[in-house]
């Protein structure tokens, strides 16, 4: 294969990858920080988030954890062994993983938990519709698009922008000091996890989605590439805005000091 790509730098390094890669990465950046630098995440860091709004937000996210794994699964079935590089090296990786999200799913309920809110909650998910948002987007790519496109949005898009958000929230000690000492280790380990241990994942996900679709794809595929990320973006960034309409009044987010606390 004349176009096909094989990775020589470092792993984490936009330039090891190639040059539509790179143009890809710059074109969806605007739409992950506007998840990354939500305020919502700010104020979780900050321990200012009201309690209704973290129980909206952990209960409204909790499907797209439960089925992570459940996305992953279903882009499994894409891959055929020795097809090609590309689906053999998913095919690795995303056995590999989809383990990991398991306990992911665990975590997530442990930090609810610290919070008073149970699996029945969870489960009930008595939360405003447009909360269900992602999940339905995840679940609608990854069974009608194909395996570089679902990819690109799950385990790079979501994954990315998780970790990156998890490292803000983590940034200081403050949110993590409002739990008691007895109960801190577990409420706080999926945002540990994912703040320290998934910043791998996307870049993974990028070199496998590299090696599937070559060094030269169509301007279509691109298009389509780009269009899946930032739609896993911009369903992130409107489930942080409904959380937000908990939050602070209209009046307040229109004044920056008040916002601010």
């Amino acid at each position: 294969m004349i176009d096909a790509f094989v990775r020589i730098g470092p792993l984490m390094d936009p330039a090891s990858y190639p040059k539509w890669a790179q143009q890809l990465l710059a074109d969806c950046h605007e739409s992950k920080q506007r998840v990354v630098d939500h305020e919502v995440y700010r104020r979780l860091r900050d321990g200012k988030l009201k309690q209704a709004t973290i129980r909206q937000y952990l209960i409204g996210g909790w499907p797209v954890v439960e089925q992570f794994s459940l996305y992953m699964a279903h882009n499994l079935t894409k891959t055929r062994y020795g097809r090609h590089p590309g689906e053999d090296m998913a095919r690795r990786w995303l056995m590999r993983n989809i383990r990991v999200e398991l306990n992911h799913a665990d975590y997530w309920v442990n930090w609810a938990h610290a919070h008073g809110i149970h699996l029945h909650d969870l489960q009930a998910q008595d939360v405003p519709p447009e909360l269900n948002g992602l999940n339905d987007w995840c679940w609608r790519v990854c069974a009608t698009e194909n395996l570089a496109i679902a990819m690109a949005a799950t385990n790079y898009a979501i994954e990315g922008a998780t970790g990156e958000w998890s490292a803000v929230v983590c940034s200081t000690d403050t949110y993590a000091m409002g739990f008691p000492e007895e109960q801190r280790k577990r409420a706080m380990k999926w945002l540990k996890m994912h703040a320290q241990y998934d910043d791998t994942h996307p870049w993974e996900a990028l070199e496998i989605i590299c090696t599937l679709v070559g060094e030269n794809p169509s301007m279509a595929l691109r298009t389509e590439l780009r269009r899946a990320i930032c739609k896993s973006y911009d369903c992130m960034y409107l489930f942080l805005e409904r959380c937000m309409q908990l939050e602070v009044t209209q009046h307040e987010r229109a004044s920056p000091a008040l916002a601010a606390g």
